[in-house]
């Protein structure tokens, strides 16, 4: 570039979901929820718990902060600690490379000092046996202990792709030990009238299974039909 950008662009302010929105979604799996979007809205399965689960309760759910930065570079993620507020989880978009370390247990404590309340990222992360006696929620590709660098450029409080999803500060972040799902803000409203159907449906076929339900298919009706044919 004839022209070198700015090392750090922070947008602070961007649409935030409600307190009861937020809400709506405490305690949903987040297969309610990609239900809820047409069976969609989930990261790539390369992004899980950190360490499967096993030593951390992995569930969160709040507004997204985005930190796009470079391929081993964290200074997107050292602006975000500007902008977090508590009940955000930060989500560090590496462009998925997983050669440096997104962030350690220096950076997770001050985000959880800034009341974040988890950390997406497509990256790898380092220091597990102190991020699990820190506590904080972490959804990551897995672990390298390279350091990352800060060089820039990085931008906080815009959008970024993160496990084949598009994610834009602001969107809500609803995640468990499934995996990591994101509501578009602008979708929000319509998720949580979807969720709760979704629900009824779940509990009632719940209830069917207990009953003996054990097929979803008729298949001499498909048969007869044409839909379906069996080669014996």
């Amino acid at each position: 570039m004839i022209e070198s950008p700015p090392i750090l662009t922070i947008r602070r302010k961007f649409p935030r979901p409600t307190a009861a929105q937020i809400d709506a979604f405490r305690g949903v799996p987040t297969g309610f929820v990609c239900d809820a979007m047409g069976g969609q809205g989930a990261m790539s399965s390369s992004i899980c718990a950190i360490g499967g689960g096993r030593d951390i309760t992995c569930r969160a759910v709040g507004t997204a902060v985005v930190a796009d930065n470079g391929p081993g570079d964290i200074i997107a993620s050292l602006g975000a600690l500007e902008i977090v507020e508590p009940g955000d989880i930060v989500v560090a978009a590496m462009h998925g490379h997983t050669n440096a370390a997104a962030a350690g247990d220096l950076f997770c404590g001050m985000i959880k000092n800034k009341g974040a309340i988890g950390l997406v990222t497509d990256g790898a992360m380092r220091d597990y046996d102190a991020l699990v006696e820190l506590g904080l929620p972490i959804w990551c590709s897995g672990l390298n202990p390279n350091s990352p660098n800060g060089t820039g450029p990085g931008r906080v409080g815009f959008e970024a792709a993160v496990g084949d999803r598009t994610v834009a500060s602001g969107d809500l972040i609803v995640a468990d030990e499934n995996g990591v799902v994101v509501v578009p803000f602008a979708q929000i409203d319509v998720v949580i009238a979807a969720v709760a159907h979704v629900k009824e449906l779940e509990d009632d076929l719940e209830e069917k299974i207990k009953e003996g339900f054990d097929s979803f298919l008729n298949l001499d009706e498909m048969i007869a039909d044409g839909t379906a044919v069996v080669v014996d």
